[in-house]
Formats: C-alpha cells, sequence, structure tokens
C-alpha cells in the first residue's frame, strides 16, 4: 500500500466548484505514476527498456464531492497480478472521509505485442510482487 496526496487544483472543478469526474482518473494515473517511482521503476525507467503500459480498463465510483484545495490522499495498491496484468486500487479520502474508489487493470506491450512482464522486467516484477 502507498500513499499519494493530491491537491484540487482550480482548473480541476466545474462551474459548480466541484471536482470533475474526469479528474479523478488522472489523480489515479498521478498515485499510480508515483507507486511506481517509489518503488525504483517509474514509467520512465520501463519506457526507456522499450516497454509501455497501456490501460486495460478503468473504473471509478465516487462518494462524496471535493472542491478546490482540498487535499486528496489515494492509497494504492496492487490487488491482482497475472502474467500479462496488473491490477490497482485505489481509495481516495479527504479529512479520512472517503470521496472516490478506483480500479484500473494494465498489460505490458513491446513492439504492439503483450509481453511476459516477469520474463522481460523481472526484477519490476519482483518489487511489485513484494509490495503486495
Amino acid at each position: 500500500m502507498h500513499i499519494y496526496k493530491h491537491e484540487i487544483r482550480y482548473y480541476e472543478c466545474d462551474r459548480m466548484g466541484i471536482t470533475h469526474h474526469s479528474n479523478y482518473i488522472r489523480i489515479m494515473e498521478e498515485a499510480r505514476i508515483d507507486y511506481l517511482d517509489k518503488l525504483g521503476w517509474g514509467f520512465d525507467k520501463i519506457e526507456a527498456d522499450g516497454v509501455v503500459s497501456p490501460v486495460v480498463s478503468v473504473e471509478c465510483k465516487y462518494k462524496s464531492p471535493t472542491t478546490f484545495k482540498d487535499i486528496v490522499e489515494v492509497e494504492v495498491s496492487i490487488s491482482g497480478m497475472s502474467e500479462l496484468k496488473f491490477e490497482f486500487n485505489y481509495t481516495m479520502r479527504k479529512d479520512g472521509k472517503l470521496v472516490a474508489e478506483g480500479h484500473s487493470v494494465h498489460c505490458f506491450t513491446e513492439n504492439g505485442r503483450p509481453v511476459v512482464i516477469e520474463r522481460r522486467l523481472p526484477e519490476l516484477y519482483e518489487r511489485i510482487k513484494q509490495s503486495m
């Protein structure tokens, strides 16, 4: 589990002053990137090895609104992994109150073809496995 903090920016809010729903997906991505950076395997390192990690699916359930300047704490964890995919869970809170829950699934590809990450990037695979 990893905690990432995001401060809601003015431009992330709609005309009602509420954080627009699409921004939670971006916050999840920020948190996932930060999680991998902390593991020592950021997207820059993965992509330098010729591997990319497209999103297979993403979902977000909204529980309570946030507004400009709120600090959203995102708890990121790996909820599952296989040879080809990793699944992330995201729990987002403001002042301890649940504001959203998310889930995303990612695969790894090289030159447009799926790769078995355990073979292609075994150190990354082991670090993620250990972080579960």
